[in-house]
């Protein structure tokens, strides 16, 4: 019997991309130090400043430290090879948009959590890992970005279903934080960091970002 030809493809994809920053090793035992001694001193606080998870304000683009302008530049390019991949527009037009971003570090210790949010007026959510202790043998998902699935919310579930593979399986997404890696979604994704236990802390760079096109497009205020 003859059998018939399929076609498959991802019509609601939602991309997801890894980027390993080149210049990580000689950034992060500066940025580490830098970023503890801000959190340890209690200011630049975004929010509600809690024992156990520090947040800068989302200024950390305009800081004039050397580590932190290599870094916020690396993130930024790698942001825009991964919006560029997912584009029709080609090289050029790509390369005549302009690139806002609003930038903060966070440092999670033992038993804190980063609670779930997203964040409108925003293209692209970029989470750099400068440092991350390793995994918790108590608790897989110890520290881990938690994505959030709400496509599928309703969706019938079978046995064939629950068995699909990625990008077709329902549910929430998890990746853990290695350092000197950066994690790009788009920013209307819910997302968390799971509660961490671990007595080393989990120190992550956290961007927003948007693209403007020619002409000083009007964008919405942040």
């Amino acid at each position: 019997m003859s059998t018939a030809s399929v076609d498959v493809v991802p019509i609601f994809a939602t991309p997801f991309g890894v980027v390993t920053l080149p210049e990580a090793p000689q950034l992060n035992s500066a940025l580490q130090v830098l970023f503890t001694a801000r959190a340890a001193e209690r200011r630049d606080a975004r929010g509600a400043v809690g024992t156990r998870v520090f947040s800068s304000r989302d200024d950390l683009g305009e800081w004039p430290d050397e580590p932190v302008r290599s870094l916020i530049g690396e993130m930024l390019r790698g942001v825009s090879s991964v919006a560029a991949a997912t584009s029709d527009l080609d090289s050029a037009q790509f390369a005549a948009l302009r690139i806002q971003v609003r930038a903060w570090f966070t440092v999670v210790s033992a038993d804190g959590c980063v609670p779930s949010t997203s964040y409108p007026n925003t293209s692209w959510m970029a989470i750099y890992c400068v440092a991350a202790p390793p995994p918790a043998a108590e608790r897989f998902d110890s520290g881990v970005l938690r994505m959030h699935e709400s496509r599928l919310g309703n969706m019938f579930q079978d046995p064939a279903s629950t068995a699909a593979r990625i990008p077709y399986r329902a549910g929430h997404y998890m990746w853990r934080p290695v350092a000197g890696q950066m994690a790009v979604f788009p920013g209307s994704i819910t997302h968390e960091i799971a509660l961490l236990r671990s007595s080393a802390a989990l120190v992550l760079v956290n961007a927003r970002v948007r693209f403007v096109g020619s002409g000083d497009s009007w964008m919405p205020p942040w």
